[in-house]
């Protein structure tokens, strides 16, 4: 038996989890034991449900992030009392203080790569990228990790490394720094902010080589890489092993009645979009514009319009919905997908594998860069239209009448759909979760001796 570690980016949302909890659940059933480091709300909510640990470093940064690292997440930390644990309030608020991302580059809607990305995420502040990894040492350093397995957490690489831990990295390939970015249809501005100065500072106290890429950190002792070389496209001699698509659904989770009991004379759409609000000062990385955008352009289309927004709840100002919406906090996806004739959705790696994998099309409006990547992908393979988002007077907008103009072609062209069969059939045969589960355990066993 080996005893591995989750790690993920601590980010509020499902798209590391449905990627992270398959590999989790194989692995525990073949008698391994495992436990996760995903400390935000929405995270938590669904490693709880499936029945893993979660354990929260003993940093007051962590204790934010679990609370909901946004304004009012720090008044519930506050009121909770759950500072104490780290000693007197002051000292306790002085060391979240010296953690919190201060240092921002300029926002903008094109993040072009993996390092413009770790900018925008705060890892321009030394401060804050210290304190995630010293926060990372003391989790990993524990006795009861064998193996570190990662979802794009740079620090937990990073702790592992220092600690000579094994690390398993599961990436999409736009992580790698042997791929061409988020951007890649395009060519990159000079001065892209970022982080690796503050990095190889922190490398360098730790007695660790310099990188020259922050993708470097996405690279383990064994890197996976989800989906195929046609949606992650990697030079062949990138050191990767493909495993095709890995999402989460609990093998008992079945669809609510009144989704089955939606007629058949018309089709069923499913409309998911992640976070609708981050709670950032912007809303670079929101979707609620893919909300607002879909029920306006189908407010009087004759379909069934499902919406989903993974346990976040829905916009306050979407209510009262038509007759012909219906949402729910979280569905299980991959039945979802299989019930559907359609899928819109916001361009994130894990919706679109879905909707791959369970051969259906999708119309995908890209919130974020990466996401505009994936679409791309999914489109050049012919199983999707993309709707781009642009920005208007500083906001993001969706064009209504070209979303319901795809919406209509999607579901009337049978191409769509075959080629998501195709698509389908190809993923399939990399292996998915039961692949990368066995690839794990060997390298564990490997590394046990």
């Amino acid at each position: 038996m080996r005893r591995f570690l989750f790690t993920t980016l601590p980010t509020n949302d499902l798209g590391l989890l449905t990627r992270s909890l398959p590999i989790a659940a194989a692995l525990a059933g073949r008698v391994h034991r495992v436990a996760f480091c995903s400390p935000a709300p929405a995270p938590s909510r669904l490693i709880a449900d499936a029945g893993f640990e979660n354990r929260t470093p003993s940093h007051p940064l962590y204790a934010l992030i679990a609370h909901g690292a946004t304004p009012r997440g720090l008044l519930r930390l506050l009121r909770s009392g759950a500072l104490r644990r780290y000693g007197s309030l002051p000292r306790a608020l002085r060391d979240l203080a010296l953690a919190l991302p201060w240092r921002s580059p300029p926002r903008t809607p094109e993040v072009w790569n993996v390092d413009h990305a770790g900018a925008q995420l705060g890892m321009l502040n030394e401060g804050f990228v210290r304190a995630n990894c010293a926060a990372m040492l003391e989790l990993i350093a524990a006795p009861d990790v064998d193996v570190v397995v990662d979802f794009w957490n740079p620090f937990a690489v990073l702790a592992a490394r220092a600690l000579g831990k094994p690390v398993v990295t599961v990436i999409q390939a736009d992580a790698h720094p042997r791929s061409a970015g988020f951007i890649w249809w395009k060519r990159p501005p000079a001065g892209l902010p970022t982080p690796v100065p503050v990095l190889n500072r922190v490398l360098a106290s730790y007695g660790l080589p310099p990188i020259r890429s922050l993708g470097e950190l996405s690279v383990g002792d064994l890197t996976l890489c989800v989906g195929m070389p046609e949606t992650d496209p990697l030079p062949a001699d990138a050191a990767v092993t493909y495993v095709g698509p890995i999402l989460w659904q609990q093998p008992e989770a079945r669809l609510p009645a009144w989704v089955a009991e939606l007629s058949r004379d018309r089709p069923l759409i499913w409309l998911y979009a992640g976070n609708p609000r981050y709670g950032s000062a912007d809303e670079l990385l929101d979707s609620g514009v893919v909300l607002r955008a879909s029920i306006a352009a189908l407010r009087d289309e004759r379909v069934h319009l499902v919406i989903t927004t993974g346990h976040h709840p829905l916009p306050r100002d979407l209510l009262p919905l038509p007759a012909h919406v219906r949402h729910a906090a979280y569905l299980p996806g991959l039945a979802m997908a299989e019930r559907s004739d359609l899928l819109i959705h916001h361009g994130g790696y894990g919706s679109c594998q879905t909707g791959l994998l369970c051969g259906r099309p999708a119309v995908i409006v890209p919130t974020y860069a990466e996401r505009e990547s994936n679409a791309r992908r999914v489109a050049a393979l012919g199983a999707a239209e993309m709707v781009p988002v642009t920005y208007v007077a500083g906001r993001k907008h969706v064009d209504v009448a070209a979303l319901r103009a795809a919406v209509r072609r999607v579901l009337a062209e049978p191409s769509f759909r075959e080629s998501a069969r195709r698509a389908s059939e190809r993923l399939r045969s990399y292996g998915g979760t039961d692949a990368a589960a066995a690839a794990i355990e060997r390298f564990a066993h490997q590394r046990a001796g």
